[in-house]
């Protein structure tokens, strides 16, 4: 595979993002935990006849599957980062990833609701004393899945201090976060429910937080198809960087106009921009460029001059 070679002076990358490897090798780590106490939950049920434990170990094959799918993301874009088949590299390759991940959060969220309303509407005798135990192990390992997670997304901000006001997150790692907070949110809300039952006989409690844990499931999974979504969309002409490139130009030494501009994510940090602009004096693309330089987040712009003669 043909790769970027830097001793060609016109010739640069199409590299724009250098990936997230600390959230990858922190992200198989989880996905081994998940799936792991997922057998673990799965083998106990079908051997000791729980249901409770059956349920979460198939719960939390769902999340296996979606932390699993970060992982694959991850190393798609980073395998495939110079294959000349992508125009603006592979980064994208991470949100389709979180997007559809955001997705199975869907499907869960609509699981537990549609589990929580049956289980409301046809009350079923529930073991509190094995359920706590397994919610508390469940929360335990989430917890530690989360901060696996957590640490991975702290360490990946750049330091570039022009870039610190504009929060770029990595929406793949991101989504593999929610998945585990998701599950986390789920062990604890059960975990109420269950002592209210045990020492108040509240068995209706159960059934409720599993509701309004649907609900929280519900409201991540739309922010995060939200913020996935835009980028995949390419709906970024309400990013900061926009209003700085029309600052850029009316600052600049010269008379200039925009009269097209498009600008679009293909990195965390990173932005593409085509920008046309009508001139009424002579000024080369690279002076336009120059201009915009101080803006580090435009990794890729092309200028095009429409000249005015008088």
């Amino acid at each position: 595979m043909e790769k970027f070679d830097n001793t060609i002076p016109w010739q640069h990358s199409h590299i724009f993002d250098d990936g997230n490897p600390l959230a990858e090798r922190n992200t198989r780590w989880a996905v081994w935990l998940t799936a792991i106490t997922m057998v673990v939950e799965i083998a106990g049920g079908w051997i000791y006849n729980s249901m409770a434990l059956l349920a979460d170990g198939w719960h939390m094959s769902s999340h296996a599957m979606a932390l699993g799918l970060s992982v694959l993301a991850y190393g798609a874009a980073r395998r495939l980062a110079h294959s000349k088949r992508f125009a603006f590299g592979t980064w994208k390759i991470e949100i389709l990833g979180g997007y559809t991940s955001a997705i199975l959060l869907v499907g869960v969220a609509g699981l537990m609701l549609f589990q929580s309303v049956e289980r409301l509407l046809a009350p079923s005798p529930i073991h509190y004393d094995q359920a706590i135990l397994i919610a508390m192990v469940g929360l335990l390992v989430n917890l530690t899945c989360a901060w696996l997670l957590k640490d991975g997304h702290a360490h990946h901000h750049g330091t570039d201090s022009h870039d610190s006001h504009h929060h770029h997150h990595d929406l793949n790692l991101r989504s593999a976060y929610l998945h585990v907070m998701t599950d986390a949110a789920t062990s604890l809300l059960a975990i109420v429910a269950l002592f209210g039952g045990k020492w108040w006989g509240a068995s209706w409690l159960d059934p409720v937080m599993g509701i309004v844990g649907a609900g929280l499931v519900s409201a991540w999974a739309y922010g995060l198809l939200r913020d996935t979504g835009r980028v995949l969309l390419d709906a970024e002409m309400d990013a900061p960087v926009v209003a700085e490139i029309h600052d850029a130009i009316k600052s600049a030494p010269v008379e200039a106009a925009i009269s097209d501009l498009h600008v679009w994510r293909v990195g965390k940090g990173s932005y593409a921009c085509i920008l046309s602009l009508v001139v009424d004096e002579t000024v080369a693309p690279d002076d336009i460029k120059r201009y915009l330089g101080v803006h580090k987040e435009l990794a890729h712009v092309t200028v095009e001059l429409n000249q005015v003669r008088g």
